[in-house]
């Protein structure tokens, strides 16, 4: 079955569903990739108030729960809700928006922000990091993951240099394929967009291959060991 949507670029995921859940639960990129990566980049947790921009089915509240954070979220994906909630039950708020809008919480109501592998969908980059300092404290911190730059250009081809929309086929099961179309952007351009927020770039982290892949998907383990296909930014709100 393959299924391309049309409507907003994470309508995706409703289509996709608890199969998403299966596929990411321990796949090669999210679970032995991009959540060691950016769960290091966290660092501790304990007693902070943290908002999971963009949860997904909520792996990382989970984490951040059992962390010892306070922990909030929300999606634009109205599934993504529903089976967030029902992994971390009634101890969350999880919310139904999406990072192209005003986010339904207060000004300076958050230490952290994470935002995993979801920043791409956004129309409108500068004005979503803008939302992210308003919901950080002075001193808070915005851990956000994205594919890299570099790994995107040498898929798609074209100038490095333009913004574009791009699409990929997810094939999540032997019998799901799913189009997912995401905003292809240079490095300077997506660091631009937190820094001109207000954000000072922490680090740029470039991950390598966990050894928990290596058994499992030794050829996806050595791509990864060559170069990068993900980044993760660490940005802090000094004021």
């Amino acid at each position: 079955m393959f299924v391309a949507v049309d409507e907003n670029l994470w309508a995706v995921y409703d289509a996709m569903g608890a199969s998403f859940v299966d596929h990411a639960a321990d796949g090669a990129y999210n679970a032995h990739y991009d959540r060691p990566a950016v769960l290091a980049a966290i660092g501790a947790v304990e007693g902070l108030d943290v908002l999971d921009a963009a949860c997904g089915p909520g792996f990382y509240l989970q984490k951040l729960v059992d962390a010892g954070a306070r922990v909030r979220g929300f999606d634009a994906s109205e599934e993504m809700v529903r089976l967030a909630k029902e992994r971390v039950g009634g101890e969350v708020d999880i919310r139904r928006a999406d990072l192209d809008s005003t986010l339904p919480y207060d000004d300076e109501s958050f230490d952290l922000i994470v935002c995993a592998l979801a920043i791409h969908y956004s129309s409108d980059r500068s004005a979503t990091f803008g939302e992210f300092f308003r919901l950080l404290r002075p001193g808070g911190r915005c851990v956000v993951s994205t594919g890299h730059p570099a790994s995107d250009f040498a898929r798609k081809a074209g100038s490095y240099f333009d913004v574009v929309m791009e699409s990929d086929t997810w094939n999540i099961s032997d019998t799901e394929s799913y189009e997912v179309r995401f905003w292809r952007e240079p490095l300077s351009s997506l660091t631009a967009a937190a820094t001109d927020s207000g954000f000072v770039i922490r680090s740029l982290i470039e991950p390598r291959p966990t050894e928990s892949m290596l058994e499992r998907w030794p050829e996806d383990h050595a791509e990864l060991s060559r170069a990068p296909a993900f980044l993760v930014l660490d940005l802090l709100r000094l004021a």
